[in-house]
């Protein structure tokens, strides 16, 4: 799997903690073993044959269930003994919702072990499907196979400028004007920038992108230091638009949603110590929603005042 998924024996090796030696043996083991002929060696990079994908899709099977004995027997001595691994593809998730989730479970379950990986909602729903992860934290819809996903939340997708912007003072922003424009967006792969590029395609323009990058803050600061223009989720500039270090544009003739689910394998056994997150998650983001909720309320109260 790790071959596979990292496309070189060297990757490989480094992931699994062997020597690429070592990692050479066991593929030749293994192909022993089977009969066939497992992958192709490339210059670069190795390539599944067709026995190589149908014994990799044994090989996740064979993984997860794996995993979920260990965590049934885990779950006999108690829910405190379990484990989570948990991606997140959303850096606003992992700045601020998630570190609050994760200690109110460590707080009643101490010795939970507990581990986080990042990356775009593409690479974390693999991750899953593999069993590395036991749930993932993703740009919505996902549309994979065996994989279920719950609505945590959703936000509008909004243009952000530099306060020294020529256009700071504007409150819309039209696609076309957005499109000749030096955009900085995240890399491709995630479900944000796929709503991104949808959006610029039924408009009928072609977008400028000077900059793809893997981390919203990365994305902030680049416009903070009037780099470009960027498209983010409003949730994710409220503090940098109330503090003047960025302004917000509407984007004209659009509604471009962005939601955030919790992706899960389906049918998987869940540990108490899984269900327990689950649980704390739901109750996390239904406080965040009511609160955004009345600050709108509040807001539009204000504007009728006005």
């Amino acid at each position: 799997m790790a071959i596979a998924e990292s496309g070189t024996f060297t990757a490989a090796a480094e992931r699994v903690h062997v020597t690429q030696a070592a990692i050479s043996m066991q593929i030749r083991q293994l192909e022993r073993e089977t009969g066939v002929r497992l992958f192709i060696r490339a210059p670069r990079k190795v390539i599944l044959t067709e026995a190589g994908e149908k014994l990799l899709d044994r090989a996740q099977t064979i993984l997860r269930e794996h995993d979920a004995a260990l965590q049934e027997m885990a779950a006999l001595t108690g829910a405190e003994k379990g484990r989570l691994r948990v991606g997140s593809a959303s850096a606003m998730v992992s700045g601020d919702p998630l570190p609050q989730i994760l200690k109110r479970l460590k707080d009643d379950h101490p010795a939970v072990e507990v581990s986080v990986v990042s990356g775009t909602s593409e690479e974390l729903v693999q991750r899953l499907m593999g069993g590395e992860i036991d749930a993932a934290f993703v740009s919505l819809p996902v549309e994979a196979r065996g994989v279920q996903t719950e609505l945590l939340n959703e936000d509008y997708l909004v243009a952000i400028a530099s306060p020294r912007h020529k256009l700071a003072k504007q409150k819309v922003v039209s696609p076309y004007a957005l499109a000749n424009e030096k955009l900085i967006l995240g890399e491709r792969g995630g479900n944000t920038r796929r709503l991104i590029d949808q959006f610029f395609a039924h408009a009928g323009v072609t977008p400028k992108i000077a900059m793809e990058l893997s981390r919203l803050a990365a994305i902030k600061r680049m416009v903070e230091e009037d780099m470009g223009v960027g498209i983010v989720p409003l949730q994710s500039v409220r503090d940098e638009v109330g503090k003047g270090s960025l302004v917000r544009w509407w984007i004209e003739g659009a509604q471009i949603n962005w939601q955030l689910g919790l992706a899960r394998l389906v049918g998987g056994y869940e540990s108490p110590i899984q269900k327990k997150f689950l649980q704390l998650c739901r109750d996390h983001f239904r406080e965040l929603r009511a609160t955004t909720s009345r600050d709108k309320q509040k807001q539009s109260k204000k504007a009728a005042r006005a």
